[in-house]
């Protein structure tokens, strides 16, 4: 099998699927679902953590870096011929964290992957790849959700290697680095491989073909937009039919969903996709176990609200809904009863959603990029900055036109705003030497009009 290079701009519906071999996995008598647990959010994640999503996935098992150019990835292992493995590696990125330029009619960025397996006593195996990221407006360059994909494909021999991994942003001359240790196993008869969280496959009938898979590298996937954990998992050379255990667990240990995979036998590999519907588990952490005993293999998935950000409290998504528009969806979401929440979040979903013909929540996605942003530009001012008041216009309005920042005075700060299409000058005012700063009361009301033209739009766009 020759390792696969592959690189995409952006994510592929989860629609996608061959239906034909999706093996659709649903809760037995066996299994167990608390109905408080539905929508019980995890106790321990902090508005703080939802800023800080490399501490995240680091803790479920991915290789992440944060800022300055932020990525999640992983690492699938499937056999390869003879006792060797092909280590198939997935990165995920944000546009964000590159500095695009315009470029004719689009922007682009480049940025250049470095990809290292080290093995004591080896040398290492290295792969360097430079990327060039186009997108038609500005706005796209601000997404802050899972915009570009990246794979690459590697041979290695079974052993325990550390798999280093350095994004660069060739734009701005920052870069981010992440390292991960690597246990490469060597597949024996009657084995499988580990669960791996895919976004799309194709099934290969022997060890030296192509690898057909998209992987998810997060493993993250939204209770609300219709999403599934899909799971790819190999199984090799087993003498007749065999049946594997499957078991899903939420972050308290309750099953919420236990069945089995089956395979045919007689064959050197079978392929079987898992999927896992979003509406049954609960949010938080999930762990996936396939196999029983010593030959047991896990992997960790996160079940959220929104596909491209790791909420999984429910007070919290309430809190950064605070500057959402306003509409009967969201205020049912926030009165209702626990019990409810999962219905009514679906709901407000597909309610909220401007273009439901496409896998995204555009007014959700802008929203949150815009939130993550504010709070990055504005942490100066001694709060979070997506509470300060920039952060409400910013996430509200988006960049403005123009920006000035004058000092008339010994002891004032005053920064302006103007926004043309909305025909709005916005000043925010504060001490020297004291950096909250705070719209002016006229530009409070002038901001408020401006603010009732965005949600009048955003509810033209979404009565249907």
């Amino acid at each position: 099998m020759n390792p696969r290079t592959t690189s995409y701009r952006r994510r592929q519906s989860l629609a996608a699927f061959l239906a034909g071999w999706i093996l659709l996995v649903s809760a037995c008598s066996s299994g167990r679902t608390a109905p408080g647990n539905l929508t019980q959010a995890s106790t321990e994640q902090t508005l703080s953590e939802l800023f800080n999503l490399s501490t995240v996935y680091q803790r479920i098992g991915r290789i992440a870096a944060g800022a300055p150019v932020p990525f999640v990835g992983s690492v699938a292992l499937v056999a390869g011929r003879g006792d060797s493995a092909v280590a198939f590696v997935g990165l995920s990125m944000e546009n964000r964290g590159f500095a695009f330029q315009r470029d004719g009619r689009t922007f682009a960025a480049r940025y250049r992957v470095e990809m290292g397996f080290q093995r004591a006593g080896s040398a290492p195996i290295q792969v360097a790849r430079e990327e060039v990221v186009r997108v038609g407006t500005f706005q796209e360059t601000q997404r802050a959700d899972e915009s570009i994909l990246l794979q690459q494909g590697f041979h290695l021999a079974p052993g325990i290697y550390q798999l280093a991994i350095t994004v660069r942003d060739l734009g701005a001359s920052k870069s981010s680095r992440a390292e991960h240790t690597v246990t490469v196993p060597s597949f024996a008869v009657a084995s499988t491989t580990a669960p791996i969280l895919v976004y799309q496959g194709t099934p290969r009938a022997a060890v030296g073909d192509s690898l057909g898979l998209l992987l998810n590298p997060r493993g993250t996937v939204s209770q609300g937009g219709g999403d599934s954990l899909v799971v790819y998992v190999e199984g090799y050379r087993f003498p007749g039919p065999t049946t594997v255990p499957l078991i899903v667990k939420d972050e308290r240990d309750s099953i919420v969903v236990q069945d089995s995979i089956r395979f045919a036998g007689n064959r050197a590999v079978e392929a079987r996709l898992v999927r896992v519907g979003s509406g049954a588990p609960p949010l938080g952490e999930l762990s996936i176990e396939i196999g029983s005993g010593a030959a047991q293999q896990k992997v960790t998935a996160m079940v959220s609200f929104s596909r491209g950000w790791v909420i999984t409290n429910y007070d919290n998504l309430l809190s950064l809904l605070r500057f959402f528009p306003p509409s009967p969806k969201l205020d049912e979401l926030r009165k209702t009863k626990p019990g409810d929440r999962a219905r009514l979040w679906r709901e407000f979903w597909v309610a909220s959603d401007p273009t439901p013909g496409t896998p995204e929540n555009e007014a959700l996605d802008t929203y949150f990029s815009r939130l993550a942003i504010a709070n990055e530009r504005f942490r100066d001012e001694g709060e979070q900055g997506w509470r300060s008041d920039r952060g409400e216009v910013y996430i509200t309005l988006g960049d403005p036109d123009q920006v000035m920042e004058t000092f008339p005075g010994a002891d004032r700060r005053y920064i302006q705003w103007v926004y043309n299409n909305y025909r709005a000058v916005l000043i925010f005012e504060g001490q020297l030497g004291f950096s909250r700063l705070r719209l002016s009361p006229a530009s409070r009301s002038e901001f408020a009009r401006a603010r009732s033209q965005v949600w009048g739009e955003y509810r033209q766009r979404t009565d249907r």
